[in-house]
């Protein structure tokens, strides 16, 4: 008995600090997918053994102190641009059923280069993402959203659409 639960407690912590890891949302950048305060899950291990894709939701390191939550709009090759209330990758309409409402502002087509993602909020109109940062590193990267934890009417899977 003793020995078993060594063993749980052992496989927690390492599933706790190798693969998942909590996070809690700040702000009102994501919605309508999550609103301010809820907890989710981040997969930390899943970049190791593959590539963010288009319309993962992934935390990353934006200073020293913060960490952001955006979706994946471009990668390594792609030129991104926002007009006419929309976004462009290489010159075709993304389509984005997730969002509210066109865009606001313009924004100038921008090449992600080798080892960078070109990430927004899916709130676009109050939003600090690659139009204000530039794209992000991927060694900056902690890992995917996967689940929502709380409140717990939300509880499960975090469905994004890819």
């Amino acid at each position: 008995m003793t020995m078993c639960l060594l063993v749980t407690v052992l496989l927690l912590l390492i599933i706790r600090s190798f693969v998942l890891a909590p996070y809690i949302v700040h702000g009102q950048s994501m919605l309508p997918l999550l609103n301010t305060e809820e907890r989710i899950l981040v997969n930390t291990w899943v970049y190791q053994v593959d590539q963010p894709h288009y319309g993962d939701v992934i935390v990353f390191q934006a200073t020293k102190k913060e960490k952001y939550i955006k979706r994946v709009i471009g990668l390594p090759g792609d030129t991104v641009e926002i007009k006419h209330g929309f976004v462009y990758r290489n010159g075709k309409r993304v389509k984005e059923p997730y969002l509210v409402g066109k865009i606001m502002g313009v924004t100038p087509p921008t090449h992600v280069s080798l080892g960078h993602l070109y990430v927004l909020g899916d709130n676009r109109n109050n939003s600090k993402d690659s139009r204000q940062l530039g794209p992000i590193s991927v060694h900056s990267v902690v890992g995917r959203a996967d689940w929502v934890i709380t409140p717990f009417n939300r509880f499960g899977e975090l469905t994004t659409a890819r």
